[in-house]
């Protein structure tokens, strides 16, 4: 069996995700590809996209939002999402048991007693005229009825897991501050979401993990289980796996993956890439030292924004008082503190933030 070493795995991660070669895919496409974005901080799927897709502007995001073809809605993880408005219909039905288990499993104590399905017909029942609310709307409506629970306890189990909700534009829009007003997906988008299929092969899950291969892989089934939060997908792993290629990493682990898909040479050159915060290109797996290395590990879940050198996370970025500044987390060579430094100007002119400087910190000593 074949074994693909760390910068292997690197170089297919970044082809798959258009950062090896930023791609000419239109806006709603490219998320699809993506199979979603991580979007709780609004700003960052468009330096995500920007990152990815030639010549993009923040107003081919904004009209697709408005447009509905995509939405930002809580999915993966139970975290908020961009995906597209298929994608939202077609896969949320299949997230539903894990979104409810992970907000009431987190607050099992203030929600102790109380039933969610009654919270939850209540809940749609106060949605059904079809205005937006805000979370704190809607728990004003519920809240004589459920008086125990912190309404911010209350108002993230209705909106985060029992009804499907999207966050509507002007939230998520570029350069604009707005609140969250939530509308269900359906009455959103006007169609209705797909039923969880009885079919004990699970095909909404084949279709998972098969789009996951195709903008993750190769992977193993841990990776794509600490992508979507879902339990692993094995009836759905199962049942594709004779038209899955198989390979292990450095590690032993099996790794999955689609016959065709692009698996570029380790010497492939990869240029700087700048990522947002909480992009998926790094918590899309379990095992994420094919991107970034473990010792680093922790600046993936705790919002820090990164910059990809040769692949792998070499520094973080932060934006604001008209300066765009690069942290390193390693000694970085001139060529590659030059590189740095050119996209980071791009990137300032991109962000349209007022900023006139860029800064390379030296945190480390360079070579």
């Amino acid at each position: 069996m074949t074994v693909l070493s760390a910068r292997a795995l690197n170089r297919a991660t970044l082809a798959r995700q258009y950062l090896l070669e930023r791609a000419d895919t239109p806006v709603r496409d490219a998320v699809a590809h993506l199979c979603g974005m991580q979007a709780q901080e609004p700003p960052e799927p468009f330096i995500g996209l920007w990152s990815r897709l030639r010549a993009f502007k923040p107003e081919e995001l904004d009209e697709a939002l408005t447009a509905r073809a995509v939405v930002r809605t809580h999915l993966m993880r139970r975290t908020v999402h961009l995906v597209t408005a298929d994608d939202a219909l077609a896969w949320r039905a299949r997230h539903d048991a894990m979104l409810r288990q992970r907000v009431t499993a987190t607050y099992r104590r203030e929600l102790a007693g109380i039933d969610p399905d009654e919270v939850a017909a209540a809940g749609r029942a106060v949605m059904a005229d079809g205005r937006p609310r805000t979370m704190a709307d809607l728990v004003r409506a519920l809240e004589d009825r459920w008086p125990g629970p912190p309404r911010r306890v209350l108002g993230e189990l209705l909106v985060a897991a029992l009804i499907p909700m999207v966050q509507l534009p002007p939230r998520g829009l570029w350069h604009t501050t707005a609140g969250v007003r939530n509308l269900s997906l359906a009455a959103w988008i006007g169609r209705d979401i797909a039923p969880l299929s009885a079919d004990p092969s699970d095909p909404v899950g084949q279709r998972l993990v098969w789009r996951y291969l195709a903008a993750y892989g190769p992977a193993a089934t841990a990776d794509i289980r600490a992508w979507c939060g879902l339990a692993g997908l094995p009836a759905a792993v199962k049942a594709l796996r004779e038209q899955l290629v198989v390979f292990r990493d450095e590690r032993g682990r099996e790794l999955l993956d689609l016959p065709d898909a692009p698996r570029p040479s380790p010497d492939t050159p990869a240029a700087v890439r700048f990522l947002p915060a909480f992009d998926n290109a790094i918590l899309g797996y379990h095992d994420r030292s094919r991107i970034i290395d473990d010792a680093h590990r922790g600046l993936s879940v705790a919002g820090r924004r990164a910059v990809l050198v040769d692949g792998g996370v070499a520094a973080t970025w932060t934006a604001g008082d008209q300066r765009l500044r690069v942290t390193p987390l390693r000694p970085l060579a001139v060529p590659e503190r030059e590189a740095i430094e050119k996209e980071a100007h791009d990137l300032a002119t991109f962000l349209d933030e007022g900023i006139e400087h860029v800064e390379i910190t030296a945190a480390h000593a360079d070579r």
